[in-house]
């Protein structure tokens, strides 16, 4: 066959599966999470020359694949092309300008995660407790090996949030010998041989942090403007100007705060934003019906969903919720675990909802149920499981042509741009229709996702000090001091929670431009097709669902 001649799908099949195999060298708990089992147990080797060799791999793959011409492949078959290309090119964006493990504790101590092995059921207790040992037992090499290699200057805010991380990781090592004991003495005596030296060396690192790094630590976190720009391609293919996407913020902001004081204007009586949200704060569960409360929202936004046909519900579709993990607490309000597209055990997904800490004074218990007070738990609960995250995720499990590629990359402004799109989706279609309260939770989130976006561009690329991002999210978002002081440091070092905000934007675009003419107006075909990519780049969404449906090619599970 020449080379102007079209390939064959396959042509791409070798490197797709070489590549897909390389990513897991760097990123084991990803493939776990993905329902490849295979990995479990694994932790990354981070030493310098482990990574140094990843990186030379990486190169040759990305030259091997280069040699693959995109335009002489099929349709579906280019997007996996690209789709290949920048889970490399993310890859080494990380180890070579960004620096991450050079800069920063929290990689490393992210790493240490028996979740996997706790809440899903996939395979026997022995077999998983197992895997929980070899991990418990890799843990003092990959914290020494973070000693070793990071700098000796490392950024407040990233310091602040390790040792978050690194306090809840007792409580997650006794739980895992709890289930394991749940099982049988023998089985929790295996994890308590090695949850000692684990926790010694978690202790270990905790006091390098307090007295190695601490007294040098640094204000230097931003990426710059050339690594942000740079940062917005490998993970979502964007060569938007950030300075556009920071426009485009600002207006949406604008018209969110708009509208919400609409609200406040025509309410009876006349309300400022401040007196709304005052008003559904006061509207909520007590302690010990907050998991319940949101069991019923779970059923009764999929009910929605279904009533207002937004979307198809691939069945069966099953969600159950619990308290979060303690070890998780700290950092989440609430959360989805969802069935990975390569887990064969079933399509169950899990919502966590934080509860009240017993060891709170009672005026923080109260303030805790009044922020997830039922409104808000309701539009927290179309983010994370109808039209949201779970439901983006059955339709990603139920892709039969759904490529290697497909199935593994995953665009965090697809998937928390879906899920905020559906909160102002749902109040489109007449969620709490007759009482503003629905949209102005909706507004509230929206506002926060806003003041994300432009406080990750805000520090990174223009010198933003951490307390003009804490004044950002106070004056704009509606917020108070303490969670807005905790939304600027984690745009320290997460900038990509532009995520919400770039995502959203993006789809409503597509939108507004394709829906009636290529769809018909009908917003399930729309959304059906968009859920069926899996989880794209959004810079490739608009040439996507502007495209006839054209089946994918299918490749196998990586080897």
């Amino acid at each position: 066959m020449s080379g102007s001649a079209a390939s064959r799908p396959d042509d791409l099949a070798p490197v797709e599966s070489a590549i897909i195999d390389h990513i897991f060298v760097l990123q084991p708990s990803y493939a776990v999470f993905l329902g490849l089992h295979r990995y479990d147990g694994l932790l990354p080797d981070l030493t310098r020359p482990a990574t140094d060799r990843w990186t030379t791999e990486a190169d040759r793959l990305l030259a091997q694949l280069h040699g693959v011409p995109r335009a002489t492949l099929s349709p579906a078959r280019q997007l996996d092309h690209q789709l290949l290309e920048l889970l490399l090119e993310g890859g080494l964006f990380d180890l070579r300008e960004s620096r991450d493990l050079e800069r920063n504790p929290m990689p490393y101590v992210g790493s240490v995660s028996l979740t996997p092995y706790m809440v899903r059921e996939y395979a026997p207790l022995s077999q998983r407790v197992d895997a929980m040992v070899r991990l418990l037992r890799g843990v003092p090499k990959l914290l020494e090996d973070g000693r070793r290699r990071l700098d000796a200057a490392i950024a407040g805010p990233f310091l602040t949030l390790t040792r978050a991380m690194l306090g809840g990781l007792p409580s997650h090592f006794e739980e895992a010998e709890a289930l394991a004991r749940s099982g049988s003495p023998a089985l929790g005596d295996h994890v308590r041989e090695v949850r000692g030296p684990a926790e010694a060396a978690v202790a270990s690192f905790g006091k390098a942090v307090d007295e190695e790094w601490e007294p040098r630590k640094t204000d230097e976190f931003a990426l710059g403007p050339e690594r942000f720009q740079r940062l917005l391609w490998v993970r979502e293919g964007v060569t938007t100007p950030f300075a556009d996407l920071e426009t485009a913020g600002w207006a949406d902001l604008r018209r969110n705060q708009a509208r919400l004081d609409e609200l406040g204007r025509t309410s009876r009586p006349p309300a400022t934003p401040q007196a709304l949200l005052e008003r559904i704060r006061t509207d909520h569960p007590t302690a010990a019906g907050l998991v319940p409360a949101a069991q019923r929202l779970v059923e009764e936004t999929k009910r929605f969903v279904t009533d207002h046909d937004l979307a198809t519900i691939p069945e069966p579709a099953i969600c159950r919720v619990e308290e979060t993990p303690v070890y998780g607490r700290a950092l989440s309000t609430a959360s989805m675990n969802p069935p990975g597209p390569f887990d064969v055990t079933g399509d169950e997904g899990i919502y966590y909802v934080t509860p009240v800490d017993p060891t709170w004074t009672p005026e923080r218990q109260e303030e805790w149920l009044r922020s997830l007070n039922r409104t808000v738990l309701r539009n927290v609960t179309i983010h994370e499981v109808y039209p949201g995250h779970y439901l983006q995720f059955l339709h990603f499990r139920r892709q039969p042509a759904a490529s290697l590629a497909r199935k593994v990359f995953f665009s965090a402004s697809f998937v928390e741009g879906w899920a905020h799109y559906t909160e102002q989706l749902a109040i489109e279609a007449g969620l709490g229709a007759g009482t503003p309260d629905a949209e102005v939770a909706q507004l509230h989130d929206a506002l926060l996702r806003n003041c994300r976006l432009l406080a990750s561009i805000g520090l990174h690329t223009r010198g933003m000090p951490l307390e003009e991002a804490t004044q950002l999210f106070m004056r704009e978002g509606h917020m108070e001091r303490l969670p807005a002081e905790r939304e600027a440091i984690r745009g320290t070092f997460n900038p990509e929670y532009y995520c919400y905000t770039l995502g959203k934007l993006a789809i409503l675009d597509v939108r507004e431009k394709l829906l009636a003419g290529r769809y018909g107006g009908s917003l399930r075909a729309f959304h059906d097709r968009m859920l069926g990519f899996g989880a794209p780049p959004v810079g490739v969404l608009a040439g996507l669902l502007d495209t006839p449906p054209a089946p994918g090619a299918s490749s196998p599970a990586p080897s």
